[in-house]
């Protein structure tokens, strides 16, 4: 049955050549029974590695990982009840689909006639009924992938790890399986921890989502307050597509205003903000939040380099008078063309500011009054 999970101060170092790297970095985290959490963040922030302490593949350097009330930070694996599923697809070629997805209960001495109903369960919920008898070899990559899936889910885990399964799988296989994996969980009484550095996938299903950086806790929150709450410029960098577009503005203090001056716009703070006294900062607003003209409060010019047409929207690449990268997502520049000027808008409740250090210190004035009422993760915003 599932269980929660907790991380206390959890450390894994790896000495090579005498040099000490720091994979995971004092990292404290809960993850509620049942949930689906997805571990996300670029190459080398330490996701996999986490995933692997969880399993029992490694041992952590310094904390605790707990399971329910247990200690399991010594455990082997075999003694956390724990399913993994690799990035690579590990079949036996030699062995048929039902017995690749039966081989973990068979060696664990379960009876036959239950391994053949569990199996038979799994390949009805994973589409997989009419391939038991094939081999490996004849299935696509993501018939293998469900197989690989199957295996995991028929040992009725407390724990199920996935890591990257969908890396190698093509645009529509990754998107069919989402969906599936999404399903499975939802019909099996387990915790599921997913790791992946596709933002798309940690977004769409995942209950919370853990966005690490060089080892450390950036931010763990749902989905959707990851994306509209995001702690710092590099969260919001990091969550979503395209990226948040960030422009550097001059802080100065006009009549009792504090006044942001970017390279073609000036915006007021709304009073109460704890901006800087002087300097500079950071404002960031996301490609889907401009608006096409000037209905906005805040106007600014693009000037148009590449446009990615996606059906039902377009995609403007371009730069701001002073050579910034901007991008704007809408479904209204569909004849704009490289060369042109773009002229924007968005209001400061669709916008983030950031502070010299890299934190977010406003998110627009309207959002401003609803921190103290929206939650916050661990990691996340707090009022």
């Amino acid at each position: 049955m599932a269980t929660s999970i907790h991380l206390d101060t959890v450390r894994k170092e790896f000495r090579t050549l005498g040099n000490t790297h720091v994979a995971v970095d004092d990292l404290s985290l809960d993850i509620p029974e049942g949930s689906f959490t997805t571990f996300v963040g670029p190459s080398g922030c330490g996701k996999t590695t986490t995933l692997r302490m969880l399993a029992g593949l490694e041992t952590p350097t310094s904390g605790t990982v707990s399971f329910g009330d247990e200690d399991v930070t010594d455990l082997p694996p075999q003694e956390r009840n724990v399913s993994m599923v690799f990035q690579s697809i590990a079949l036996y070629p030699h062995m048929s689909v039902r017995e690749n997805i039966g081989y973990g209960l068979k060696i664990h001495g379960v009876p036959k006639a239950e391994r053949d109903e569990r199996i038979d369960e799994a390949a009805e919920v994973l589409q997989i009924e009419a391939q038991l008898e094939k081999m490996p070899a004849e299935l696509s990559g993501g018939q293998q992938q469900r197989v690989a899936l199957g295996g995991a889910f028929v040992q009725d885990p407390d724990v199920l790890l996935l890591d990257e399964p969908m890396s190698d799988l093509d645009a529509k296989l990754k998107s069919d399986l989402r969906v599936e994996i999404q399903r499975l969980h939802q019909e099996l009484d387990t915790t599921v921890v997913y790791v992946t550095h596709d933002q798309t996938e940690a977004m769409t299903m995942s209950d919370q989502v853990v966005l690490l950086r060089d080892g450390e806790l950036a931010q763990v929150d749902p989905p959707k307050q990851l994306f509209d709450y995001p702690n710092s410029e590099y969260v919001a960098q990091f969550i979503g597509m395209p990226s948040t577009n960030v422009v550097d503005c001059a802080v100065e203090h006009r009549d009792g205003e504090t006044v942001l001056v970017g390279p073609g716009f000036e915006l007021s703070l709304p009073a109460g903000v704890d901006a800087p006294t002087a300097g500079r900062v950071r404002l960031g607003i996301r490609p889907q939040y401009l608006d096409v003209g000037s209905a906005g409060a805040c106007r600014l010019s693009v000037d148009v380099e590449v446009v990615e047409t996606l059906g039902t929207e377009s995609v403007v690449h371009g730069r701001l008078e002073d050579g910034t990268p901007f991008d704007v997502v809408s479904d209204a520049v569909d004849d704009a063309v490289a060369g042109d000027r773009l002229d924007v808008s968005f209001d400061l409740a669709d916008a983030f500011v950031f502070g010299e250090d890299g934190e977010t210190i406003l998110f627009g004035s309207e959002r401003a009054g609803e921190r103290s009422s929206s939650p916050a993760g661990t990691g996340g915003v707090t009022p």
